[in-house]
């Protein structure tokens, strides 16, 4: 993974995010403090792994679109140079990305969060923008590279968070439970109900990469190389 800027705000859906901040207490005492601000001698040392992170820790709108245009030119740079990676571009203000469209080689791939299609009581697992608007700003961008990530999921609407998800066009989505269940506690949905949403996706050939699915099975036809062929 690599993380160019390190910081964002702390949502509670993810307290990994803190944990890994506090390990860093005697390199870096922003990352220590999880607070804003910029790594710009990462950028000379982008990592081998075919996918690579991009603010892998914290959320790219956060970050001054100036240096966000410094984080595209060394992605330009090091594609010309290798050209199979992919760099993973995520944010759940989607918008932030709209004015820097043009910019983005095609290697970049955008992706934003959107962990069920209810606002109601949202604000009290995550400090993030409502469902709602992350997901009116992601289908609001002309790009044509787009994943979502679904994870962890919290309860849904199956017919309306489905569509949202077909609508968007995403080259495939991440889907998966809280990981960390001991941590935090999720409204989550019901295995049998994301079992649901996975066929309609399949329906509209949508390729599902799993993480934690509880022993669910993702449906032959959301399987790619990535997850082969196991939730």
């Amino acid at each position: 993974m690599a993380t160019f800027l390190l910081g964002g705000f702390v949502e509670l859906a993810r307290p990994s995010f803190q944990r890994q901040a506090k390990r860093q207490k005697q390199n870096c005492p922003a990352c220590y403090r999880y607070t804003p601000h910029y790594h710009e001698e990462r950028l000379a040392k982008i990592p081998s792994a075919p996918i690579i992170f991009v603010c892998g820790n914290a959320d790219l709108s956060f970050c001054d679109p100036s240096f966000t245009r410094k984080i595209i030119e060394a992605v330009k740079q090091h594609s010309q140079r290798c050209s199979h990676k992919t760099f993973d571009f995520q944010s759940k203000k989607p918008a932030y990305f709209e004015p820097l469209l043009a910019e983005f080689p095609e290697s970049v791939i955008l992706l934003t969060t959107l962990e069920t299609n209810r606002d109601a009581g949202y604000d009290e697992v995550s400090k993030a923008p409502p469902p709602s608007e992350r997901y009116r700003q992601f289908k609001a961008l002309d790009y044509p590279r787009k994943v979502v990530t679904i994870e962890p999921v919290l309860d849904f609407d199956v017919e309306e968070f489905a569509g949202w998800i077909v609508e968007l066009h995403p080259e495939y989505v991440w889907l998966g439970f809280n990981s960390k269940p001991e941590a935090v506690t999720l409204p989550e949905p019901t295995q049998e109900k994301v079992g649901e949403f996975m066929e309609k996706l399949a329906r509209a050939h949508i390729q599902i990469r799993g993480k934690t699915l509880c022993g669910l099975e993702i449906p032959e036809a959301c399987r790619g190389v990535e997850n082969g062929g196991q939730g």
